[in-house]
């Protein structure tokens, strides 16, 4: 509740503050005189008691549980001095009998625009010390209206939501009941057009949970935020179930739920990662993302990665180590890393072309695609392709996760799903097959079907077919096998044998494999690779390239 005292601006008088103290950061130095002096003063009042938000008790109680308030997360996200703020004095006005202002109650929605390195964004955010930042004690049109200007001017969009959601109190205020939705709100066609952002800063409830999910990229706060469809006491009502907020609906939840595509430490570690991820991407999807400078050579070349793979394939390796060797340095920014950990999603550069990588890790449940990371490796194919990110998949793929628990979950469903969509996609692709590409799975390691060209490379570890060769030899020879003097060496010995005809290099003998490549020549090839990529996807929409020039690669 604000508790900011009246303030007439009738012919009572009134105490009002400097006009110039409300006006806009940056602005003009402007002095409530001349004509309208009256109107300007019951502006700047305005404007003050909606910058005093829910009022100093209500501030206070944030500060000491040292959570930032509405107001400074957004200056602390954006560049100083570029918030243009919308809808300012958007609230509930209180007047004497005689229609003169006595004082303004704020809406609990802030929104406008500002920049993030100097690229233009508009932003939404929950303040929580107004009824504790509830979406149903809010003017909707106010937030909706960000949303709509995000899609009109194409702009990326960023929500930093903290909603407790609806409360039904409000029914008596109201007097009726709400049918549920926002018909103005353009959520999914915001998502098809621009970068979309949700950060979950506390308890994101109904609504709030749903402005978190419908993004391009979302992330919450260790401890401090949860999402969830509802909050412990609709719970405990429905279910009689008594459960902590963050066991409901907090980090190391949607780690197995992948909801929320990554956590941060703090509220500032969550908007650097905002930061960072809208770095890689364009301003919307009808332009390209920027390329910038970079220091590293093309023909940098580690020298471990020969001995990357372990030649007992029954070890495992760093694939994050692999990954930081090719791509440029300091540039891979991994997107749900504890969330379905057997494919790896992340954004990176080479030679300072943003791109979307895929990665498998054998460390995870063998590398194996689950139902989680089918939906994973989906979503992020999915934005990479809206926005125009060539797409690199350095794959280990033993096929699909098998048993009874894998197919109850529909592990299949999800692998034809991806198969669904890489094969829509109209962005440049290139795999890497570092180890392993079997069964189904394997072959989703990039699209396969005209007019999409196959392009992709071996290293000399990697090995592929409908099987792998431990498996096929058990499931053919176990007669053979049993039956042998030396089961264990009859085994090895089988196995030995398809693997001498199942060695890379025969594929390529027969172009099935474009080319078999030391490990260290990786990003040299891929550096070569991407400019093509970039030329290519440039000619398609030249007259979007000559209509945002700054958005264009250097």
């Amino acid at each position: 509740m604000n508790t900011t005292t009246d303030t007439s601006t009738g012919p009572a008088g009134s105490s009002q503050p400097d006009i110039q103290e409300a006006t806009q950061a940056g602005g003009n130095s402007l002095t409530p005189d001349g004509q309208w002096a009256e109107e300007l003063k019951e502006l700047a009042t305005r404007r003050e008691q909606a910058a005093a938000m829910g009022g100093p008790e209500s501030l206070a109680k944030l500060k000491s549980r040292g959570i930032m308030n509405a107001r400074e997360r957004l200056a602390t996200l954006l560049d100083a001095d570029t918030f243009r703020e919308l809808g300012r004095i958007t609230g509930k006005g209180k007047y004497d009998k005689e229609g003169y202002f006595q004082g303004l109650s704020p809406v609990n929605a802030i929104i406008g625009s500002g920049k993030i390195e100097g690229r233009k964004v508009v932003v939404s955010a929950d303040d929580y010390t107004i009824r504790a930042g509830s979406s149903e004690a809010t003017i909707s049109d106010k937030w909706i209206y960000a949303e709509r200007m995000a899609l009109d001017l194409r702009l990326p969009m960023i929500r930093l939501v903290d909603t407790a959601g609806g409360s039904v109190k409000l029914l008596e205020q109201s007097g009726h009941s709400k049918i549920p939705g926002y018909p103005n709100w353009p959520v999914t066609q915001l998502l098809k057009t621009v970068p979309v952002v949700g950060v979950a800063l506390g308890a994101c409830a109904g609504l709030g949970a749903v402005k978190v999910l419908m993004s391009h990229f979302s992330v919450m706060v260790r401890d401090q935020s949860q999402v969830f469809a509802a909050g412990p006491p609709v719970v405990k009502q429905a279910y009689g179930i008594e459960i902590d907020k963050n066991a409901l609906g907090g980090y190391k939840v949607h780690r197995r739920s992948a909801l929320v595509h990554n956590e941060a430490e703090s509220e500032t570690d969550a908007f650097e990662q905002v930061r960072r991820f809208l770095s890689y991407l364009p301003r919307h999807s009808a332009t390209y993302a920027r390329r910038i400078r970079s220091g590293d050579p093309v023909d940098r070349a580690d020298d471990w990665l020969k001995d990357a793979i372990p030649r007992d394939r029954r070890k495992v390796y760093d694939p994050r180590k692999i990954l930081r060797s090719i791509f440029d340095e300091g540039s891979v920014f991994e997107i749900g890393r504890y969330q379905a950990g057997s494919c790896i999603t992340a954004l990176a550069r080479l030679d300072g072309y943003p791109v979307g990588v895929l990665c498998s890790d054998p460390r995870v449940a063998g590398g194996a695609m689950t139902i989680t990371s089918a939906w994973k490796m989906e979503r992020h194919v999915k934005m990479c392709d809206t926005f125009g990110l060539p797409v690199i998949n350095l794959v280990d793929q033993p096929g699909n996760a098998t048993g009874p628990e894998a197919e109850l979950q529909g592990t299949l469903l999800g692998a034809v799903r991806v198969l669904s969509t890489i094969e829509e996609v109209k962005v440049p692709w290139v795999s890497i097959v570092m180890r392993r590409a079997f069964g189904m799975a394997g072959g989703l390691h990039a699209p396969k079907y005209f007019p999409h060209l196959i392009h992709r490379f071996g290293w000399p570890s990697a090995r592929w077919g409908s099987i792998p060769i431990e498996g096929g030899v058990a499931a053919a020879y176990r007669k053979e096998i049993a039956e042998a003097p030396d089961p264990v060496e009859a085994r090895d010995e089988l196995e030995a044998y398809y693997h001498r005809i199942a060695s890379p290099f025969r594929t390529a003998e027969r172009f099935m494999m474009l080319d078999i490549i030391d490990p260290r020549e990786t990003r040299a090839v891929l550096c070569d690779w991407v400019e093509d990529a970039w030329e290519a996807m440039c000619a398609k929409a030249p007259k979007m390239s000559e209509a945002h020039p700054y958005d264009m690669p250097v």
